[in-house]
């Protein structure tokens, strides 16, 4: 079943033509990796599925991107509420300049949760859901800042799981981490798999294979394919697929 439908999705940074007649169905609670070279197109489009290019100057759109059913773009829909919905991971750890505790607990103090105890029960459930609770369980007056890079990620995973989102979107969340970190980072993805339909951005094609269900190639702004992941790396329908795991170019 799909959680997302993007139909005809064409976007446009002035009259540069990034994204050319996205077509794709996301699947609820499966990871869908975007994969391809730089400049293709696919943090673009994983920008567009919570509308963070709503904040670029000179973007503009056409086509829909369907959320159960409602496009996310008609005038009536609340961006607040639908970021709510749709969380997203940066490529680079940004845990704001403030304790553990205040990271996690900011989101639902946007939305109106102020009772302590509900609080206390919002931080430790995403911090147990970001598999970092035991790490920081006794430190949660530290400032996030303090720790290492690959626990900030997972604070910032934290911080988006406390508003409890629908969807997850990662945009290369491990690719300023160490090998360490970012083993870490994917065994969690695949548990958070089981609550969350997950789009991951990577430049790392063994990560798209080791955690994706799904996988789409991107090239100069299109999909150039999309499959099951197994298939589209072991089988791919098309040369341009096929040179680029194969490492021909990119």
């Amino acid at each position: 079943m799909s959680k997302l439908s993007i139909r005809n999705f064409n976007l446009y940074y002035d009259d540069f033509h990034a994204l050319k007649d996205i077509n794709m169905e996301i699947g609820e609670k499966e990871i869908t990796a975007f994969i391809g070279p730089s400049g293709c197109g696919k943090s673009s489009l994983l920008k567009s599925l919570n509308r963070m290019n709503d904040l670029v100057e000179g973007c503009s759109i056409n086509g829909e991107v369907l959320l159960d059913g409602k496009n996310i773009y008609d005038k009536d829909v609340d961006v607040n509420t639908l970021r709510k919905r749709i969380g997203m991971v940066f490529q680079k750890p940004n845990p704001f300049p403030m304790s553990i505790y205040d990271n996690i607990a900011y989101g639902p103090r946007t939305h109106n949760i102020n009772n302590k105890a509900r609080l206390d029960e919002i931080v430790e459930k995403s911090l147990r859901g970001a598999a970092i609770w035991d790490e920081v369980k006794d430190d949660l007056k530290k400032n996030a800042l303090r720790l290492s890079g690959g626990q900030q990620q997972r604070i910032c995973i934290a911080r988006a799981l406390a508003v409890e989102p629908e969807i997850l979107l990662m945009d290369e969340p491990t690719s300023a981490l160490d090998p360490i970190s970012t083993s870490k980072i994917e065994s969690l993805v695949q548990e958070l798999k089981d609550k969350y339909t997950i789009i991951i951005v990577t430049h790392n094609m063994q990560q798209a294979t080791r955690v994706s269900d799904k996988t789409a190639f991107f090239l100069s702004g299109e999909v150039i394919e999309f499959n099951d992941t197994d298939t589209l790396f072991s089988i791919p329908k098309d040369k341009r697929t096929e040179d680029y795991i194969t490492g021909r170019f990119g």
